[in-house]
């Protein structure tokens, strides 16, 4: 496909089809832009980036994967200047396609939009577009009733009636941390019904009901387009306030890059995903050697093995304050062990994009989680937290390192999170934006919680349970907006004659109970030694 390369230079910011294998190894052609060049023993190498795709993706591609006869060339404009007046390097947008032949593929003209983390050109300004896409908001749940108005709530038997209706087709997990928001359809409201249009107070009793699928009396409330909050203090936005949340105002060419070719820890060796700024000298190496216990980053094995003599760190630092079986929990303060803060803070930036790196880690705590055996505790995961976060957040950024990925440990970490905001005695919710794989992992966690509490309820003197949104969250320290969203997700939570109701369809009850019985890995509250410290007092920092 490359053969007009040698006619035709290709410079940064070109967009063309890139050959690649999908999940089904099988050849596929995806639009694909041009970030960096290079030449290696006479051989020409393109740094690609996949349109619509993860940056973990992105690689170095010889010139026979490139499709040159529908080469786009970026549009010729004035690079972006720089708070140092320099200017900057990113390439501009494509504007139109390079004539190569006579019979070109138009079709591609309506793929030529800016990718995320490009510059848009304007007449007189220009606009940057961040990387990650902020994640849409939440579907606030409409009025709950007000006191005056609440009923005995109550969970119906199982009904064999068949259905009148369709079966939802559009419950399957969002792939990307772009679609946070709830993906159903709306049910238009029945003609005649009165309710209220803001959402009144959570504490309401909701009934709680059973049926072989889900009811056709739902009905749901679109989100505000443009509002930032609704009237009932549910965020219809992301907040972009948090600690590590990255602004992306010096995101250029060389941060879209994977700078770190692989990453020896122990006895793994990882591929990053993205870049991450460790030492320059040190970029150019094929391996980077990392201490599993200290995370020191060396350049050499026969350096790493002089380093192996010297420490004598068999654990993270800190102090361990989970233990069960192999697994095991470290606490560590961002401020008493500054250097293992920042390196961990390097080894996470190479699989978090998301997020900005802190060299300043007093702020922060960080708790790493162990797998243990002869030689010693073996890093699997971590999260860190603020020491005091004025948005309730318990976790600013999570990780489970790729070796230890689909076992559960992601999960584990999650629920460890929640298990120290009930010692701490409050609500907590992880900054946004999640990162896709992130957005996956809590919303499986909280809908497993939620339904887990749900299907235990138990009747009352022979009545039907009751419960409130505001007890979901006390019991789980999940906070009450993330209860609600997840309801909505899950299709549970519908208004049925003057009322809201909880249905709990076979579906769902038996995708639940498959679920829980493949979830080995849980936190045993009793193996928690953990007493929180009141971080108000800087004195204590």
């Amino acid at each position: 496909m490359a053969d007009n390369c040698s006619s035709v230079e290709i410079v940064e910011g070109c967009r063309l089809p890139v050959l690649r294998k999908n999940q089904e190894h099988e050849d596929e052609w995806p639009l694909a832009e041009i970030l960096s060049l290079k030449e290696v023993s006479g051989r020409k190498l393109f740094y690609v980036h996949y349109i619509d795709f993860n940056k973990r993706l992105d690689e170095w591609v010889t010139a026979d994967r490139l499709d040159m006869k529908k080469l786009q060339f970026p549009k010729k404009e004035a690079k972006t200047p720089t708070k140092n007046g320099l200017s900057g390097s990113r390439p501009s947008s494509p504007e139109r396609e390079v004539p190569v032949r006579k019979t070109l593929d138009l079709n591609l003209q309506s793929a030529t939009a800016p990718s995320r983390g490009k510059t848009l050109p304007t007449p007189k300004r220009k606009e940057v577009v961040p990387l990650v896409t902020p994640v849409p908001p939440a579907t606030p749940v409409p009025a709950l009733p007000s006191s005056t108005e609440t009923s005995q709530a109550a969970v119906f038997p199982v009904v064999r009636e068949p259905p009148t209706f369709k079966a939802r087709e559009d419950l399957e997990p969002l792939p990307t941390v772009t679609t946070n928001g709830t993906a159903r359809r709306l049910i238009p409201p029945q003609p005649g019904r009165k309710r209220k249009a803001n959402c009144g107070g959570s504490d309401e009793m909701i009934k709680v009901l059973q049926y072989n699928k889900p009811q056709s009396a739902g009905v749901f409330l679109p989100p505000p387009e443009d509002s930032q909050d609704s009237s009932d203090g549910i965020p219809t936005a992301p907040r972009m306030t948090g600690s590590l949340v990255s602004d992306r105002s010096h995101d250029d060419i060389v941060t879209r890059m994977k700078n770190i070719e692989c990453i020896e820890l122990g006895r793994h060796r990882l591929k990053p995903w993205y870049f991450s700024p460790y030492p320059q000298e040190l970029t150019t190496l094929p391996i980077l050697y990392l201490c599993e216990f200290c995370l020191k980053y060396l350049k050499s094995l026969k350096c790493l093995q002089r380093h192996l003599t010297k420490c004598n760190l068999r654990h993270p630092p800190g102090n361990e304050i989970y233990r069960k079986g192999t697994i095991s929990f470290f606490e560590i303060d961002g401020r008493k062990n500054k250097n293992y803060s920042q390196n961990l803070c390097l080894l996470a930036k190479c699989f978090l994009d998301h997020k900005t790196l802190y060299y300043d880690t007093d702020p922060f705590l960080f708790y790493v989680m162990t797998e243990y055996d002869s030689k010693g505790f073996h890093i699997v995961g971590y999260f860190s937290k603020e020491k005091e976060s004025t948005e309730d957040y318990n976790v600013a950024c999570i990780l489970t390192l790729p070796p230890y990925q689909r076992r559960g440990y992601g999960k584990l970490l999650i629920e460890f999170s929640y298990e120290l905001s009930k010692v701490e005695g409050k609500t907590g919710t992880p900054e946004k934006p999640l990162s896709d794989l992130g957005l996956l992992s809590y919303r499986s966690y909280w809908s497993q919680t939620i339904l887990e509490i749900l299907m235990d309820l138990k009747p009352d003197n022979g009545e039907r349970p009751q419960i409130t949104i505001n007890e979901i969250s006390e019991i789980t320290s999940v906070k009450k907006e993330d209860v609600i969203s997840t309801l909505q997700y899950l299709n549970l939570i519908n208004y049925y004659k003057g009322q809201y109701i909880l249905t709990l369809s076979e579906e769902i009850v038996d995708g639940h109970e498959k679920a829980m019985q493949k979830r080995h890995l849980r936190i045993d509250p009793k193996c928690l030694h953990f007493t929180p410290k009141d971080w108000s007092k800087r004195g204590k920092w």
